[in-house]
């Protein structure tokens, strides 16, 4: 592994925005022009036998430029930003020694921060603790959850939904752990926050009309259902990986869930899987907006992106 200050130093490319805008086509294009591999920017795609509800680039669509990041895990591993810079620090330099500029794409705001701003060390998991709100959360639900995660820890309860289990979960687990609220401990991170690994990157954000983006995702939509969504879950079933993983717990992967089990009917899982996914993007811009030197364009500004990465390059 290279030291830190010589892996700040190499060039790289981002290019980032919420689901289903369009960067996978883009990511090949550019990658053909200007000579680069793929990093995988996505909490999702790392997960092998998930496909079809992450929207995983398919081997053809690739169309010959390596993937990194992509089916590194197993759906009952636990993957989080820390893994992720170590895996993409490692791709980096893979991609550098090729004489290859790394381009990172992906919609998972958190990864990207994390290399290029610093990576907040985390509260350790405990899994006994986790398992028995688990329990509790099938026996009481989610509300009940969060109601006990706003008389705890209130910030970090008005900053995530009732529905977001994964989070509430993950919430209530450090502040019985630690005792301390998990928005203090991220308080006190920030002022011990590791350094950067990426500083030389030209980070390029994709965005589009509102309503014209929210098309686009009922679109997918239908298209991951008709191309097998439910034969995939079932499959993930019968190999042993159950609905408590936080990876089924996802998007897709839980409305499916519920659709198996008869808790909905297939026309309320399409209708709650378009809007959460609506309200998913709606939060990955939230995040971006936490990154410095994001520089956003139009979806459709093919051109204009070509040339800022091309005279970007040339100043390295």
């Amino acid at each position: 592994m290279l030291q830190k200050e010589k892996l700040q130093k190499i060039p790289a490319i981002a290019l980032v925005g919420p689901t289903a805008i369009g960067k996978t086509s883009l990511s090949i294009d550019l990658a053909k022009e200007f000579n680069c591999e793929i990093i995988g920017v996505d909490s999702m795609q790392v997960y092998k036998y998930m496909d079809i509800g992450t929207a995983k680039i398919t081997h053809e669509e690739m169309a010959g430029i390596p993937h990194h990041l992509i089916d590194v895990a197993f759906p009952d591993e636990e993957y989080d930003a820390a893994r992720f810079v170590r895996e993409a620090s490692a791709a980096i330099e893979t991609i550098a020694e090729k004489g290859k500029i790394p381009l990172l794409t992906g919609g998972t705001g958190l990864y990207l921060k994390a290399l290029t701003q610093g990576l907040f060390a985390g509260v350790p998991e405990d899994e006994k603790i986790r398992a028995e709100l688990n329990e509790r959360l099938v026996k009481d639900g989610s509300s009940k959850l969060h109601e006990e995660l706003t008389s705890c820890d209130e910030i970090s309860a008005h900053r995530i939904h009732p529905n977001d289990t994964n989070r509430v979960i993950r919430g209530l687990e450090i502040y019985i752990a630690s005792g301390i609220p998990w928005s203090e401990h991220i308080r006190i991170q920030s002022e011990q926050q590791q350094g950067s690994i990426l500083e030389n990157i030209l980070q390029i954000g994709l965005t589009c009309d509102r309503k014209r983006l929210y098309e686009r995702i009922n679109l997918r939509t239908e298209i991951m259902l008709d191309s097998g969504l439910e034969k995939e879950v079932r499959s993930l079933l019968e190999m042993g990986y159950n609905e408590n993983l936080n990876s089924m717990g996802s998007i897709g992967y839980r409305h499916m869930l519920n659709y198996i089990y008869d808790k909905w009917t297939f026309a309320e899982m399409q209708e709650l899987l378009a809007r959460d996914t609506r309200r998913y993007a709606k939060r990955q811009y939230t995040w971006f907006k936490k990154i410095d030197g994001l520089e956003w364009n139009q979806v459709t500004e093919t051109a204009k992106i070509k040339c800022r990465i091309e005279s970007w390059l040339k100043s390295r």
